[in-house]
């Protein structure tokens, strides 16, 4: 039985941080399902550093399948899930429906990676009071208001709750996510 995990997004993710655990993920032969609002082509952006500019540009990105609407989704049949950033968590954290998905991943105390303005989202379900985070560096007053201990690092883990500031950190994230991850949901 393969051992599957969740990635929960939607439209206007950033395309790095959904696609690189994606493929991450695959090449290391879980099962991966990503999971939005609704089963749709979703529509990814590219967040970009460019000189002069005080904060990230968008431009448009990959669009990619999701496989499960939230509303479908069964925690208990995923070992892991990865949240990532760009600005559908904006959104999504007031989806009751993700909120629930997370609230059963935290509280099942199974492998969290949550990276850039994914945080949002485990925010807002009640998972950080308590927790060491980062993410991306202006979601710090966000963190500390959720009850989180907020590091400018690259990647933080604290327990099965993996995180990073944004996708110029996926090397140092998922090689802690994946140390997690086989401690907690091994594949055969």
């Amino acid at each position: 039985m393969a051992v599957k995990i969740l990635i929960v997004t939607g439209d206007a993710a950033e395309s790095l941080e959904v696609l690189y655990p994606y493929q991450r993920l695959r090449e290391e032969g879980y099962e991966v399902h990503i999971a939005a609002p609704s089963r749709k082509k979703l529509r990814f952006v590219v967040h970009d550093f460019e000189e002069g500019f005080d904060t990230y540009t968008e431009k448009p990105g990959y669009t990619w399948p999701a496989d499960v609407a939230f509303a479908e989704v069964v925690p208990e049949e995923y070992a892991a899930v990865v949240v990532p950033g760009g600005r559908a968590p904006e959104y999504l954290r007031n989806d009751p429906e993700v909120r629930r998905i997370l609230a059963a991943f935290a509280g099942a105390d199974k492998p969290i990676a949550q990276i850039c303005h994914g945080p949002l989202i485990t925010a807002a379900a009640g998972s950080l009071a308590g927790r060491r985070v980062t993410a991306y560096p202006a979601l710090e007053p966000d963190m500390r208001a959720a009850g989180a201990e907020f590091r400018d690092s690259e990647a933080v883990v604290d327990g099965t709750l993996v995180s990073a500031r944004a996708w110029p950190d996926h090397s140092a994230w998922m090689r802690e996510f994946l140390t997690v991850l086989r401690a907690k949901a091994p594949l055969a």
